[in-house]
């Protein structure tokens, strides 16, 4: 398995460590990955306001940079970039004018189709690499720590963009299996 990853400015900042770890696992996990050249800012917030395609430009950039790789998903670690990505991804596939201005905006880089996918890291593990894949990696398990989950808004809502739309708790299910060896 090959994918592109798009870290955002997060993880090469205040969330380094978690990057760091979490770039180790896919290595540990068999997962190549290639970070996308030439990635910018996502926006970090998606804006509803009418007529505000210019904010969303950075997003659609970085989904041309995906794009132009040949790839057919992006993997995000950030919830804010997980959210604004998959926002801009969805309004440019469901309004047609809107993703020709932008397009137009964009009058040196290749037009966007609409074709890729934004995947948060939560949701590779569980439905590509695999929750018994992960558990056989697992060298030191969480057991015995108290724990509690946290999806912050920016996972879970909008509905539409959400890593568990069905509910089902992605992230429960992860800590049960790094805290079960």
């Amino acid at each position: 398995m090959k994918l592109a990853y798009y870290p955002g400015c997060t993880m090469k900042t205040q969330a380094a460590n978690l990057e760091l770890a979490a770039v180790e696992a896919l290595n540990l996990l068999g997962v190549e990955y290639v970070e996308l050249e030439r990635w910018n800012c996502c926006g970090t917030v998606f804006s509803m306001s009418s007529g505000e395609r210019m904010h969303h430009l950075g997003s659609l950039r970085n989904l041309v940079r995906v794009q132009q790789a040949g790839y057919p998903e992006v993997v995000t670690m950030c919830a804010m970039c997980q959210n604004t990505l998959r926002q801009v991804n969805n309004e440019v596939r469901r309004d047609a004018d809107s993703l020709a201005m932008m397009n137009r905006f964009m009058d040196e880089e290749p037009d966007y189709d609409g074709g890729i996918e934004v995947v948060h890291y939560l949701n590779l593990l569980r439905d590509q690499v695999g929750w018994d894949a992960l558990k056989e990696k697992i060298v030191r398990p969480l057991d015995g720590l108290k724990v509690a989950s946290f999806y912050g808004c920016t996972l879970l809502r909008p509905e539409e963009v959400s890593i568990d739309p069905l509910h089902e708790g992605v992230l429960e299910e992860f800590l049960l299996v790094v805290a079960q060896h």
